[in-house]
């Protein structure tokens, strides 16, 4: 199994993550993905890898799409045939929870989130904001995801060519994963996991109103171009 953890700045809740899962079991492979951190962090990098993880590195932060579209492409090149399992660098998702989603990819060959209840102590800025996205992504596509921001998703290997297709290169790639995911016909399944905030979320790297910006954007472009798609095709017949 390949567990692919794009990281920018991380704490050290990541070597922690990183331990964890290699203790999970046999034939785990951890795929880390540097996005240009600096050099007050080549050490927990450096770390990771003595580790046993494979380090790609980023010479300057290019943003979460970007990281990942680069582990699926080594992924597709070093481990042909192999699905993928992202997690978040924070340790927000348990090892149980990252080991349930990696059993569901398994199982079904399809998509994977792992969606939280948003239940008990989540941040207002969470709870309101993934309410607020949700709606808007079922409005939009129909399809009713419970959990559009979450970070823990799996990815069968024979989607990893068209995940490099997907345009976008921070936080909004993944919400265009899960929109041209549901025009392409790609199913998506769901894994309910523990909804866990560390510290009131403060390691995440989401840049409030500016990613939030680049989310939304995305959902307005999708549904402006779903018009048209529908116009062209009651126009040609």
């Amino acid at each position: 199994m390949i567990i692919l953890v794009p990281a920018y700045q991380p704490g050290q809740r990541f070597l922690t993550l990183v331990t964890d899962l290699l203790d999970a079991g046999p034939g785990i492979h951890l795929v880390v993905v540097d996005d240009g951190g600096g050099p007050d962090f080549a050490r927990v990098f450096d770390a990771a890898r003595d580790l046993g993880c494979t380090v790609l590195s980023h010479p300057v932060n290019r943003g979460k799409g970007v990281a990942l579209k680069t582990g699926f492409r080594h992924v597709a090149e070093v481990y042909p045939g192999h699905d993928v399992v992202c997690a978040d660098a924070d340790g927000q998702h348990s090892v149980t929870d990252i080991m349930r989603v990696a059993d569901r990819v398994r199982a079904t060959g399809r998509m994977v989130l792992g969606v939280r209840r948003f239940e008990g102590r989540v941040p207002l800025r969470s709870r309101v904001g993934n309410t607020i996205t949700r709606r808007l992504f079922r409005a939009i596509t129909g399809c009713p995801v419970q959990d559009t921001q979450t970070g823990l998703r799996a990815y069968p290997y024979g989607l990893l060519e068209w995940l490099g297709s997907v345009f976008g290169e921070r936080f909004e790639y993944e919400m265009n994963v899960l929109l041209y995911a549901t025009r392409a016909g790609h199913p998506i399944e769901e894994v309910e996991i523990v909804t866990t905030y560390l510290e009131n979320n403060e390691g995440s790297h989401f840049g409030g109103f500016t990613d939030s910006a680049r989310v939304y954007w995305q959902l307005l472009r999708f549904a402006a171009s779903s018009r048209r798609r529908v116009a062209s095709r009651s126009a040609s017949r």
